[in-house]
């Protein structure tokens, strides 16, 4: 459902969509300006709101970021490049998996790859492991990055200072890498 909110003196247009699912709000902003915040399905409309007059700088930042790009094409990934990449994909993170979890003493179930719109990887509790696809096409320090970050996981199903404590042990400047990643201009499109 489209909402507009005032914010900076502008009025923004977005999509709340409630899910049963969700257990928070998130606020997403997509390579074409479209704004969509994900409630859990009984959060009452103004929480979202405040939430996003909380994010603004943020959002604003995300939106000045993407308009940097307009008019220029954007790699847009199909279902028939998941289809071509997926095994070099697969290929790719069993064995940066394997390598970290001999080194680190972890241990996983199985991967799998997906061709995921706002994710580059998870974990489930029964430890099985899911990369997006586009891990391929990102520098290799990254790479390594989000499947350290999924291993991590493995032991801690969050992200408490426990959490980042065992990411730093695999990925020393992880802050650094992280940070490279949000920058990288990659979108899931």
């Amino acid at each position: 459902m489209k909402k507009h909110i005032a914010l900076e003196n502008k009025k923004v247009t977005y999509t709340l969509k409630k899910s049963k699912r969700a257990r928070r709000v998130r606020l997403a902003v997509y390579c074409d300006g479209t704004i969509v915040v994900t409630a859990p399905y009984d959060l009452q409309e103004t929480v979202a709101e405040k939430f996003i007059r909380e994010k603004s700088r943020w959002l604003f930042s995300k939106i000045a970021f993407f308009k940097q790009f307009h008019g220029r094409p954007i790699t847009r990934y199909s279902q028939k490049d998941y289809l071509r990449y997926r095994e070099n994909a697969l290929s790719l993170v069993e064995d940066k998996a394997r390598q970290l979890s001999e080194e680190h003493s972890y241990s996983y179930n199985k991967i799998n790859i997906k061709n995921q719109k706002t994710r580059w990887g998870s974990c489930s509790r029964k430890g099985n492991l899911n990369f997006n696809y586009k891990i391929l096409f990102l520098p290799e320090r990254i790479q390594e990055y989000i499947v350290a970050h999924e291993l991590c996981h493995l032991r801690e199903f969050n992200h408490s200072k426990k959490f980042w404590k065992l990411v730093s042990k695999m990925v020393p400047d992880y802050a650094v890498v992280k940070s490279d990643l949000k920058k990288s201009g990659i979108v899931f499109h």
